[in-house]
């Protein structure tokens, strides 16, 4: 026979309390972390920085920074930086921009810090996909070419595909071993 006591019950109500209030703190975090990356989807040509963003939700920029990255998976300028870097080959798809206005066009100020991104993000300058990205996708609904050549982070990227892009074939383990 198990008595429950007064103080027994109140620190199992404290407990189920500060579940739900944990929770619900966390689903609230999980919708304003939506809006910062909704504001980074629309407003991604704009000069955005975590601060200007964190100020947005109300959160410092840290707090933020970290929240997002628990989400997301990646940091919030990793994120504007990719979603910028997807609208950059698709103007370096249309072909009648330059590399450098389609650098400002889609809200970097460092021509080359965005040749930097770009090219670590899918894997050639931005020059050279431009070149191919002509051929490439010719013929393609520009809807199906966006999907096809969105931009992957290279350690995110299956060895096949990386090694593609590379334009290396990939090495198996077992080769790799023998080699040494």
């Amino acid at each position: 026979m198990c008595f429950w006591t007064g103080r027994d019950l109140a620190r199992d109500n404290v407990a189920v309390r500060s579940n739900s209030t944990s929770e619900e703190q966390r689903l609230r975090n999980l919708v304003l972390l939506r809006r910062v990356r909704d504001r980074m989807d629309r407003e991604y040509a704009q000069p955005l920085d975590v601060e200007a963003l964190a100020r947005g939700v109300h959160m410092s920029a840290g707090h933020l920074s970290r929240e997002f990255k628990l989400a997301y998976g990646e940091s919030p300028y990793g994120y504007l930086m990719t979603r910028r870097i997807e609208r950059a080959m698709a103007l370096l798809r249309r072909g009648d921009l330059s590399v450098t206005e389609v650098c400002f066009a889609v809200g970097c100020s460092s021509l080359g810090t965005f040749s930097t991104r770009f090219t670590e993000l899918v894997g050639m300058t931005p020059s050279a996909y431009r070149r191919q990205a002509a051929d490439a996708t010719a013929g393609i609904p520009s809807c199906v070419a966006k999907q096809v050549t969105r931009p992957l982070r290279n350690r995110d990227v299956p060895m096949s595909r990386a090694a593609a892009v590379a334009g290396r074939t990939p090495v198996s383990r077992s080769t790799e071993a023998q080699a040494s």
